[in-house]
This record gives structure tokens, sequence and C-alpha cells, in this order.
């Protein structure tokens, strides 16, 4: 669906991070990936720092006793009260007052801030310095500080100000209020500045003149195909400038930057991504989807209504998922476009089992490529074989699945009552991907979900068709028994029966006894079916002597018996006198058996 990597301008070290982009959604194609640099502003600043020591015993006498003693005593009163050479006293109240611990004055009074560290249990230490480094970055318009200086290197790639006149003011570090240093050293994670501990940056000067030092930087221009729109990205590794982000979107939608200048990006590329052609039957429905989200979320009357259409977003949408997902009571279709190891996990997988036990039918359809072969990102052959080896109670394949093709959306519908859709990644995400803002509709309105349902289901069905014929080519039974499976979950038993009885093949005949077992377990076959009559006429074809003569009989068993715990009439009505011989001849029964004990034992 979209441009391969090697048609599009992207560095050769940057493709990791695209794949890591476009693995994020399908809908996500990066048309430009490019390295820059640019200048940071370092400048060197030494900081005096004060931080506190605890105090001794003379000086916390003295402290106490100025802030308890009323009057407050000299020092020549305090040297009388303990005994001791004046001197002593004087020289220690001469080290608190250069701490302005003590006030000047006599007599002895303690100032505000040395109250503050009495309190704490200690003095404050004489100021030391300490040189760091002020960070200017222009594209994020932040000041970051640090201990150690950035290395002058040499960067041999264009200059971003050459493209982009980036006019963000650097700020003069000189001229900043010590407040905003102290908050920006806190914020940088330098332990100079910590009130909490008495530590404090007291004073800041600027000791050298500003050094312009290069970096690297990454600009990538992606395309959502679901939103049908165009966005930049700025990126040091992992970590995305938000603020730059936005300010190149938008100078590029005020026409002020050229994305093919900037990036090497030919209108051709644009214009084939934005041209990408989607499933115009899908799009309709979800366009539709969103109109009815609109109304839903700006209706004022309180009428009620019968459904809704709601529109998820970010952390809502992986446990709505979940949540729907595990309510399932017998049929999940679900449309994945890129079936992987990051959407199979171990509790998805869990899950599903689950579901299996449950007696529900997983039909599962993936692929954007409109041909198999054309797919970049097939499904891992592992994840496949963990998928495929979810069975039902019974030993059927629960969970089946197909590339099916030319569909970016996601989908799921459970039980043909909630329709979820959209172009996130419901199983693997954890509230970080990015683009952030992808969001998913939940819809209950019976049509809608109906128009869905029908749409996926003739997807499936038309593909079971295809298995089936591929099957009878060479008269593959695990082909068969898939076909058969997907009729069965679809709620087609009578189209499988009808292959099976056009083609003789009854050797199949038990798969469909349990497809019709799990349907009337799940209540959405009944028993008055016309399908089990038809199978029934079929046993006369059948000898004693076929292979799966034990299965067949097994399959009646308890085919009778689920239709008799509901309602014995109608099972007692399916027994007729050819049938009851029939079963004798196959032994399903004995013939010292009767039909009303045979129905009574089943209930």
């Amino acid at each position: 669906m979209f441009l391969a990597s090697s048609a599009k301008p992207i560095d050769d070290n940057l493709k990791n991070f695209v794949e890591e982009i476009e693995a994020q959604s399908s809908s996500l194609s990066v048309l430009a990936a490019r390295q820059f640099r640019y200048g940071l502003r370092q400048t060197p600043v030494e900081v005096s720092i004060k931080e506190p020591r605890q105090f001794n015993v003379l000086e916390e006498f003295i402290i106490r006793a100025a802030i308890e003693f009323q009057p407050p005593p000299t020092e020549d009163e305090l040297a009388s009260v303990l005994g001791l050479d004046s001197v002593f006293i004087k020289t220690t109240t001469t080290t608190l007052r250069s701490l302005q611990t003590l006030s000047p004055t006599s007599p002895l009074t303690v100032t505000p801030e040395g109250r503050s560290f009495y309190e704490k249990g200690s003095v404050p230490q004489p100021p030391y310095p300490r040189q760091i480094y002020a960070i200017t970055d222009p594209l994020s318009d932040k000041i970051t500080f640090q201990s150690e200086s950035l290395n002058e290197t040499v960067i041999n790639l264009p200059d971003l100000a050459d493209f982009i006149t980036i006019d963000h003011t650097i700020a003069d570090i000189a001229s900043l209020p010590l407040e905003e240093i102290q908050k920006s050293i806190q914020a940088s994670g330098l332990a100079l500045h910590v009130p909490e501990e008495g530590k404090i940056v007291a004073s800041s000067k600027v000791l050298a003149s500003t050094q312009k030092i290069w970096r690297k930087i990454s600009l990538f221009v992606i395309f959502d195909a679901l939103e049908n729109k165009l966005s930049i990205q700025i990126r040091n590794g992992k970590e995305i400038f938000e603020s730059a982000s936005n300010w190149l979107e938008i100078l590029h939608t005020e026409g002020k930057i050229s994305l093919q200048t900037l990036c090497k990006l030919s209108n051709e590329t644009l214009n084939c991504e934005g041209e990408t052609k989607k499933n115009t039957e899908i799009e309709a429905r979800l366009e539709n989807i969103r109109t009815k989200a609109i109304k839903t979320t700006t209706k004022s009357d309180k009428k009620p209504v019968l459904g809704e259409a709601i529109q998820l977003q970010n952390g809502q949408i992986s446990q709505a998922f979940l949540e729907i997902l595990n309510s399932a009571k017998s049929q999940v279709l679900i449309y994945y476009p890129r079936v992987n190891q990051a959407v199979v996990n171990e509790k998805f997988l869990t899950l599903l089992q689950k579901l299996a036990n449950r007696g529900v039918w997983i039909l599962i359809g993936y692929g954007i490529a409109r041909r198999q072969e054309d797919e970049e990102k097939p499904i891992p052959p592992e994840v496949e074989k963990k998928l495929r080896a979810i069975k039902t109670p019974d030993g059927l394949p629960s969970v089946l699945i197909f590339w099916l093709g030319d569909s970016h959306v996601k989908e799921i519908i459970v039980d043909r009552e909630i329709y979820l859709c959209g172009s996130h990644n419901w199983l693997s995400y954890r509230g970080n991907y990015l683009p952030l803002g992808e969001s998913v509709y939940k819809v209950t309105i019976p049509l809608p979900v109906q128009e869905a349902y029908e749409f996926l289901a003739n997807r499936f069905q038309n593909h079971a068709q295809k298995l089936w014929q591929n099957a009878l080519k060479n008269r593959d039974s695990e082909l068969a028994v898939e076909s058969l499976c997907v009729w069965g979950a679809l709620g087609m038993e009578d189209i499988a029966l009808k292959e099976i009885q056009k083609n003789n093949w009854f050797e199949l005949l038990p798969v469909w006894l349990n497809l019709a077992l799990q349907g009337l377990k799940s209540k959405n076959l009944s028993g008055d079916s016309a399908s089990f009559k038809t199978a029934l006429s079929l046993l006369s074809h059948v000898s004693i002597e076929e292979a799966f003569i034990e299965q067949l009989q097994q399959g009646w068993r308890k085919v009778i018996g689920a239709i008799a715990i509901n309602n014995p009439e109608t099972a007692l009505n399916l027994l007729s006198d050819e049938v009851w011989a029939q079963f004798i001849r196959l032994t399903i029964v004995q013939e010292s058996d009767s039909r009303n004990d045979f129905i009574l034992y089943r209930t």
C-alpha cells in the first residue's frame, strides 16, 4: 500500500527508528528520515553553594541561649554563666556571625536564617564555588545545566539553520534571575540546589563567552493513511522534541518551509502516499461511524437510543479491547493488518484459549498489500503456529487465521453486537507510542455493526470457498477441515454440509457434527434445523467399516444429546424409523435400546 522504503529519502542509520514508527500502526508510513546538525550554546558558569554542617556543643549552646534567654545575653555574660574564658565565646560567635547565623550586633541575636538552621540541628558552612555549564537548546527552547563540558566535535551534516530560521531568542545566562537558575539546576538533576537539605545555590556568574557546540538531530516526515494526515517529528535518538515538532508542522502548514528542499522529498512520493488507495467500502463505513460518534458526543436530548458510537483514545483502548474480547459468547471476527510477536503475546494467547474453552470461534484476517506476495511484513511462522495451536474442547481449531489483505484498518466484531474499529495497536499499546492521539471507535448501533459484520464475514466466506476448492483438487482433508470450521464459525453449517454431500466426502461428517455441536451449545444452531435431517439421511452412504466410524458414532450421540437437553421432543422426532435403523446398523445405538430410553439417557 505504501511506497517501499528504498524509494524514500531515508538515511541508513535511521532505518531502525523508521521500522519502530511504522510498527506502531499499519496506517503509518515514514516518507522521509534525514539527519541534520544544529548548534547548542554552551556557557561556563560558576555557582556559589552554601550547605550546612552539624553544629558543635558550644555553637548549639550559644544559639540556644540567644533564642531562649530573656533578655538575650552578651558574650561576656554568657562566658560568666558557663564559667569559660570570654575568648572562647567570642571566637565562636565571630564564626557564627560570619555564617550569618548571628546578627553582627550585641547582645546575641539569632538571624532568621540561623533560626532555620538551628531547627535542623545545623549551621551553614562558608560558601564554596562550583563550575558548571549552561546548555541552551534553540530547538527545545530550554536551558539545562550539567557538570561536564560538552565536547566540541566535527559533524559533517547539513545545518538545519540553512533550511529553517530558528528564531528562538538565546537567553543571556548572565541576566537570568537567581531563582530561575536554581530551578533549572534542579530540573537538570544536579544535586547542587537542594533546599530541603539546606543546600542552596547562593549566587552565580558567567566565567567565559558562549561557545557553539554541534549536535545531531533527526527529522521524520510521517504519513497517517487513516487520518490522511502528514506530520513532522524532530527527534534526538528516541527523545521527541514536541515543541519543535509542532513548530515545524505550523511552518509547513503556513508554507514557510519546503519538505522537498528540507528532506529531498519528491512531489511524486507525497502524491503517491496522499492518494494511496484504500478499500472504499471500509472507508465509507469508517466515515459513517466517525459521523455517528460525533453525533453521539454532541447529542443534547435525552431520548433513549438503540446503541451508540463512541470514540476511545489512548489509555482507554487496550483495556476496552480486552474487556470486549473477553465478553464473547460465541464468535469473534478480527481484522488486524499486521500480526507479529508484539501483537500475539502470552496474555493474548491465554485469553484466546480461554475463549476457545468456552466454545467461541475466532476468525482472524490480516494483510495490508493487495497481493500476498507483496506483503512487506508477513506473519512470522512461529506466531501463526501458536495461534493455530488453540483448539476447542472437541479438538477443532478455534482460531482460524488467514491472509485477506487490502486493508489498513483494525476491526473486531464480537457476537455481532459490538464493533471496534480504528488504527490503534489495541494489543501492544502501553501508552507511549508516537505519534499520539490515535483513536478507536466502539460501536453498538445495530446497523453499522451489521454492515461491518457482513463485510468481514463475506471476506472470510469467500476465503473458505477458495480453500474448499483447493482441498477438492488434492483431496486435502486439512484444508477441507479449515473450510468447514470457517463456515461453522460463521453459522453456515448448512453450506458446509451441502458441500460434503455434493462431493461425497463423508469422512468429514464427524467434523461437521463437531461444528454442529458447538453451534448447539452456543445456541446459534437450532435443534430443529433442516441440516440435521439432511445429515441423518447421509448415514445410508456410510459403511460400518469406515475408518471414521467411531468418531461418527460419538458425534451423533453428543449431537442428539445436546438437542435433547433443550428439547427432548425435537430430538425424538429426528429419530424416525429409517434413522433408527441406520443408528442400529452403524452401532450408534444397541439393538436392544429404545428411542425413548436413548433420549432419556442423553438428558
